[in-house]
């Protein structure tokens, strides 16, 4: 029987295999870089808010201390977002006239609350308790970030599972005293490997890398 293909097919074929591996090879990772990406994951990007509030003119500026906004992430899962009547405590009578505070005038005479867009905002089918972190010596700023040097809150990490992780498989090289979890800007050690080992028995901070821990 004769031959159906030129010798050249050879050479084509594999070339087309080649070129096929090649293609699909690169759209898996852009699809991969992609999906880790700020595009993605948020990172980095700030949101509109019912009012621009500066988490660095609050707390760095004027010393207020997380907890007084705050008020339950010491106690629950939940961090918990303020009243209206707590921005009220103050600006009642600073910045009292100020167009830019309008909304929350208006939110305090109507009893309408402000509605604000979580900026690190999990999945659903993730659960995370505020309490058990910061009470073993997990600080704001660790998830968070730099909060204290924020003129607007964005999101600071991927907080994708990887990210999680890193810090379930190595707490050590997280943890802080607890008395320094609540600072606005903070700053690991240069012998931060050294005192977090101290603080992880300190602390009996061992977390777990179950599925069933974040996945409930």
């Amino acid at each position: 029987m004769a031959q159906l293909f030129p010798k050249q097919a050879n050479g084509l074929s594999q070339a087309s295999l080649a070129a096929g591996a090649a293609v699909g090879g690169s759209v898996l990772l852009a699809l991969f870089l992609l999906a880790r990406s700020g595009y993605a994951t948020g990172e980095g990007t700030p949101y509109d808010q019912a009012v621009p509030f500066s988490h660095n003119h609050h707390t760095t500026g004027v010393g207020i201390d997380c907890r007084y906004c705050h008020t339950s992430v010491e106690t629950s899962a939940s961090a918990s977002v303020p009243p209206t009547q707590t921005c009220m405590n103050c600006h009642s009578q600073i910045w009292a006239q100020a167009p830019m505070l309008e909304p929350v005038r208006e939110s305090y005479r109507s009893g309408k609350s402000l509605e604000w867009r979580k900026v690190n905002d999990l999945p659903d089918f993730t659960y995370f308790n505020h309490s058990a972190h910061v009470n073993k010596g997990v600080g704001c700023t660790t998830c968070h970030g730099q909060v204290g040097q924020m003129p607007l809150v964005y999101q600071a990490t991927s907080l994708q599972m990887n990210w999680c992780l890193d810090c379930h498989r190595n707490p050590e090289k997280f943890l802080r005293p607890k008395s320094q979890v609540m600072e606005p800007v903070w700053y690991p050690p240069a012998n931060q490997l050294e005192v977090g080992l101290k603080l992880k028995a300190e602390y009996h901070a061992n977390p777990r890398l179950s599925c069933s821990t974040c996945h409930r």
